[in-house]
């Protein structure tokens, strides 16, 4: 399907505007060059934010239009090494003068492809790393130990072990997707990767956003629940019992409404 420039205008401003969100310095969930955004244009091409960019500056020359079949192909050549994923990632930008996307272009491409988002967010949040690079890993996210993190994080995240960033990060990200889509029969809204940080998947940008926020006040609950004798957390009935009840799902749709305007 084609899109107009209206709408590729629109979709660029934005991701421009939840970059920024994202990058504030009084939330804490990236500084300097850290993390990326992304975007689906909806015509086999998507918006990435460029490598070495702020998100806290975004700007539309920080962003680079990509095509997502040639990122995805590039997660099944075994031959591809340092030099070829930089090969890879030049040629596939829609304008060759425009800005080297992100190495972690792949992982967005995964996401938008097969993980049925059409907004990404990977940030480095201090709170969320706080648990992540611990002995702890992603396992006290696991649990539940409050309602709102089921209603807007989901009822199951997803987990990846580290892996340092670019293409064999995609392919273990990939796999991981896969797993929990198998096993929970839906894709996760919040991928861990561990000692690395969180990466949300929505249907629009302000769900993003909200996922990134209600996972940050997740992670900073843990934290003080781990300093004062460990978390109680909710049985596995209880947050089944959340996840399926009425009106939370009506809830769900209010906030899903709330994004959209």
């Amino acid at each position: 399907m084609k899109t107009s420039p209206t709408e590729t205008n629109q979709t660029r401003d934005k991701l421009i505007r939840l970059s920024r969100e994202i990058g504030r310095e009084d939330r804490r969930l990236a500084i300097l060059g850290e993390g990326n955004t992304s975007a689906c244009l909806g015509d086999g091409t998507f918006l990435v934010k460029a490598s070495g960019s702020s998100l806290s500056t975004m700007e539309a020359e920080d962003l680079t239009r990509v095509q997502l079949d040639a990122a995805l192909a590039a997660l099944d050549d075994a031959s591809l090494d340092d030099s070829g994923v930089r090969a890879v990632l030049e040629s596939s930008r829609v304008d060759p003068a425009a800005k080297l996307p992100s190495v972690e272009t792949f992982l967005h491409a995964v996401c938008l492809a097969e993980g049925g988002a059409k907004w990404v967010g990977h940030c480095h949040a201090e709170s969320v790393l706080s648990i992540l690079a611990t002995s702890h890993g992603a396992g006290p996210f696991l649990k539940h130990i409050f309602p709102d993190a089921i209603v807007v994080c989901g009822r199951h995240v997803a987990v990846v072990p580290y892996i340092d960033p670019g293409l064999e990060l995609a392919r273990e990200f990939r796999r991981s997707l896969k797993s929990h889509m198998a096993n929970h029969g839906s894709a996760p809204k919040v991928v861990l990767l561990e000692n690395h940080g969180p990466v949300a998947l929505g249907a629009t940008d302000k769900e993003v956003l909200n996922i990134l926020l209600m996972l940050d006040k997740w992670a900073r609950i843990l934290v003080n629940t781990l300093s004062m004798g460990g978390p109680r957390f909710l049985p596995e009935s209880v947050s089944d019992r959340i996840d399926n009840r009425p009106d939370e799902h009506y809830r769900r749709a209010q906030i899903a409404k709330a994004q959209q305007s």
